[in-house]
């Protein structure tokens, strides 16, 4: 895939209509009362946003936010899978599920960040929708409703993308976030105007997709994580461009129980064990270094509170489980990083949810902030732990996108970049 694409800055946004898709997806309270609790993802599109009213464009955002279903009769059908008497779900209930999923405390928050006024449409293409985008001047943002109230927009419909178009002159990608997805609002409007990249999505392209065609060496990656099945595609990648790949978290065990070692009750893969196997063989033949636990922390129930204790790995007693790496492992991967040109890490060494399983995944994140590599974190739970153990700014780049960021590192196609015009 090419990385090298063109940004707002390739274009000229004077006094246009900008169509800008962004990743508003943000955490809201449970309660039902619009209150976002982290509005990191809004804040990250700001530099964009900014740049492109300091150009005198009209902004017209848009996002999806959660997962709502576009229709009553889908809703119904979905709710009675769930278990739920299709005699108590009503169009209100349908109306309501939907309110809750509304970009209208987006708007709210964008606009107390920006220090000017948002204008929030009440639907996506509707009439609403076009007649606001219709008066919006120069240096003025708004808002599109949820994209995914249309039911076209995850099929992506190219009537859908076509009318989502036909608002604006130039299109601006900054959703890293929904890229791995062919949306009608993340590449089917791609098609009708010139499509360009933001900054965030520029930042992602340059670390990451630098780190996969140009490390500075050597390069290290550090996979971690519950599920080797979920990481087949990176690690195959990866053992093409690594000098070494460290295998931490649950992952862990099918690796061990493929070479004959006892794990206990952990979580175990077992019909990914030979495919283990053979990641082991080819690492060998081609020379890269695969480092897998020597020891390990393991307990005798999942819980916060269990007892623990380090044993050697493969040796983990029956109806005992792991639960993060053990001491000689730390050592042995804080070691491996030391003199890395560049670092990749995605998924955490253990349960780093419970304070007593978390000193792998910690001493990694402290390995990570004292090296002078380029360190890049590939955004779901590394990020997480990364910025709950206080490591975020000692870290060169933190990926926005979970999804986004393992398929880009397992070298498939984001259809929301391969649409955007080449450099």
């Amino acid at each position: 895939m090419n990385y090298n694409k063109k940004t707002v800055r390739d274009v000229d946004v004077a006094g246009k209509k900008v169509l800008l898709r962004c990743d508003f997806n943000v955490p809201m309270a449970k309660d039902g009362s619009g209150v976002i609790t982290d509005d990191k993802r809004i804040r990250a599109a700001l530099p964009t946003i900014q740049y492109l009213l300091d150009q005198g464009a009209a902004v017209i955002a848009c996002s999806h936010m959660g997962k709502p279903v576009a229709t009553f009769d889908s809703w119904v059908k979905k709710q009675t899978e769930k278990g739920k008497d299709p005699a108590t779900l009503t169009e209100e209930k349908w109306k309501k599920s939907l309110a809750e999923l509304s970009l209208k405390p987006v708007a709210k928050r964008l606009g107390e960040l920006l220090g000017k006024e948002v204008v929030m449409a009440a639907d996506v293409v509707g009439e609403d929708a076009k007649a606001k985008a219709a008066a919006l001047k120069g240096g003025e943002v708004l808002l599109l409703e949820n994209t995914r109230f249309e039911k076209g927009e995850t099929k992506n419909d190219p009537a859908l993308a076509k009318a989502m178009a036909d608002m604006a002159e130039v299109y601006v990608s900054d959703a890293f976030g929904a890229v791995h997805r062919a949306h009608a609002s993340t590449a089917g409007v791609a098609e009708y105007l010139p499509a360009v990249s933001g900054f965030l999505i520029q930042k992602e392209l340059d670390f990451i997709g630098g780190a996969l065609a140009n490390p500075k060496r050597p390069l290290v990656a550090i996979l971690g994580g519950s599920k080797v099945s979920s990481k087949i595609g990176v690690i195959n990648n990866l053992l093409e461009i690594a000098d070494t790949i460290i295998i931490g978290g649950g992952m862990a065990y099918t690796f061990s129980a493929a070479q004959g070692g006892k794990v206990g009750n952990s979580l175990l893969e077992e019909d990914w064990k030979a495919y283990s196997l053979e990641m082991i063989e080819k690492a060998k033949a081609k020379g890269v270094k695969l480092l897998l636990p020597i020891d390990t922390v393991c307990a005798d129930k999942f819980a916060p509170d269990a007892n623990s204790q380090v044993v050697t790995a493969g040796q983990i007693p029956d109806g005992w489980e792991g639960l993060d790496i053990g001491p000689k492992t730390v050592e042995l991967y804080c070691e491996a990083v030391k003199d890395a040109g560049t670092v990749i890490w995605n998924g955490p060494m253990g349960v780093f949810e419970f304070p007593a399983f978390a000193k792998g995944t910690e001493a990694v994140a402290e390995a990570l902030s004292k090296t002078d590599a380029i360190t890049i974190i590939g955004g779901g739970d590394s990020a997480a732990a990364v910025q709950q153990l206080g490591y975020a700014d000692k870290m060169t780049h933190i990926s926005t996108g979970g999804g986004a960021s393992l398929e880009f590192m397992e070298g498939k196609e984001l259809p929301g970049v391969a649409c955007l015009l080449d450099a």
